[in-house]
This record gives C-alpha cells, sequence and structure tokens, in this order.
C-alpha cells in the first residue's frame, strides 16, 4: 500500500487525505454548476462545502470515539483531536454521515434556502466523493476485507502474507455507478427530495451488503455496527420515501 504519496520537507501527504482533498473539489466543482442551473447563488457552494467536511470530520471521529474509545476518552478528552498518524485511524463514515447531514441543515436553515431541493444537488457528488474517498482507504490499507481466496484477494502489506477482499476497491465501484444513476435521474426526479432519498436507501443497501465481506471489530450478534446504522437509516429513508410519494400522489 502507499499511505504516504509524498514528502516536502517537513510536509506529509497522506493518500487519504489528498484524495479526501480531490473529493472536496470535485464535489464543489460538481455542485457549483448544477447550482447555477437550478438557479441558485454557487458563490455559497464552498462555505457550505466548509461547513460539511468539518462537521463530516467531527462527527466521524466522535462516533469512532463512542464505539471504540469511550474509556480511553473519558481518561483523556483531548484524543477527539488525535485521530491518528495518518488522519484515518479514527473516524467511522456514519458519523461522517450524520455530522455533515447536521452542518448542512444548519447552514441551509440560516440562509433559508429550499432543504430538499438543495439536498437533492449535493447526494450525487456525496456518492461521488465516497467512491474518490475509498480510493485513498485501499492506499492507505485500511477498511479492509476478509479473508479471500477467489483471484480478486489482495495482500496487505500490515496484514501477513494472507489475501483479503479489496472491500474499499468494491465500495468506490458501487458508488461510483450510485453517482451516475443520480446525476442521470435529477432532472427526472418527481418532487424535491427525492433524489437525496434515493441516495440514502441505495447507499444504505450497499453498505449492508458490504460488511458482509469487510473485517470488523464490533458484531453485534450476526451484524456489525455499520450494518445496524444501514439498516436505521434504510427503513427510516423508505418509510419517508414511501410517504413522500403518497403525498406527491395526493397532491
Amino acid at each position: 500500500m502507499h499511505p504516504i504519496l509524498f514528502k516536502l520537507g517537513p510536509i506529509t501527504v497522506y493518500s487519504w487525505g489528498f484524495m479526501l482533498a480531490i473529493a472536496v473539489l470535485v464535489g464543489i466543482i460538481g455542485v457549483r454548476k448544477l447550482f447555477t442551473k437550478e438557479g441558485y447563488d454557487p458563490e455559497i457552494v464552498l462555505d457550505l462545502a466548509i461547513v460539511m467536511v468539518v462537521s463530516g470530520l467531527l462527527g466521524a471521529r466522535l462516533l469512532y470515539i463512542w464505539t471504540y474509545e469511550w474509556d480511553l476518552f473519558l481518561s483523556s478528552p483531548l484524543l477527539v483531536i488525535n485521530p491518528g498518524a495518518d488522519g484515518i485511524k479514527g473516524l467511522i463514515w456514519y458519523g461522517a454521515l450524520l455530522g455533515g447531514f447536521l452542518g448542512f441543515a444548519i447552514y441551509i436553515w440560516r440562509k433559508q434556502l429550499p432543504f430538499w431541493r438543495v439536498a437533492d444537488l449535493f447526494a450525487p457528488f456525496a456518492a461521488l466523493g465516497y467512491s474518490l474517498v475509498r480510493i485513498g482507504c485501499f492506499m492507505a490499507g485500511c477498511c479492509y476485507g476478509k479473508f479471500c481466496s477467489l483471484p480478486i484477494g489482495v495482500v496487505f502489506p500490515d496484514l501477513g502474507e494472507f489475501a483479503r477482499y479489496p472491500t474499499q476497491l468494491f465500495s468506490s465501484l458501487i458508488n461510483l455507478l450510485i453517482f451516475i444513476f443520480l446525476l442521470w435521474y435529477l432532472p427526472r426526479r418527481k418532487y424535491p427530495g427525492q433524489v437525496f432519498l434515493i441516495y440514502l436507501i441505495l447507499y444504505a443497501m450497499y453498505r449492508f451488503i458490504i460488511e458482509f465481506f469487510r473485517a470488523n471489530l464490533v458484531m453485534f450478534g450476526p451484524f456489525s455496527n455499520s450494518q445496524i446504522y444501514s439498516l436505521i437509516i434504510l427503513f427510516a429513508a423508505i418509510a419517508f420515501y414511501a410517504w413522500q410519494n403518497s403525498r406527491n400522489r395526493n397532491e
């Protein structure tokens, strides 16, 4: 793996952080174009992206601490700002999703923008950003899969000589397909919020399935913690989607 891309004197550029930066940049460019097309001010996209990244990283860190390091956190609260040497050993995606969503919702409320319409514009690039960041996970050697005897298995240098499922690459490909579908469906949506809800449903379904191939430390019976989160989001999104469809038909 290549957790470090390169060094410039005292500056170290990590693979995961680099792909996160690329994901944010691509997302800002893409959403700005959609904002312009939909008649919204594209200048607010940068501010909104910064809010979502900061709140998302904070949420990802807090959920990791709550899941894995709560006792250690109680003895050392400053642990919250120390996610690890490479910046990835201490983050959980669902925490990033919740944190980023809260930051997004507060910003939209403060600016008095239509929540569901704006959420639809961000949804495709949330999937694309996730796809890019998972490439960073593969390069860093994190978020790996269980042991694999198939030809697609990958040997991760820090994990011994046995091949594992490259779940990072599976995740990247699936979310790229989700991005393509959502971008195609966006101008065809039947009501505001539909694209965003479809994104939540597709992501939760993908994540629940991919977790069967990932190596997980925390399990609740046969399911991982991420599968539990996935089921909660999936059922909530499906219920809200059905309610919105019914409401749209009645109107």
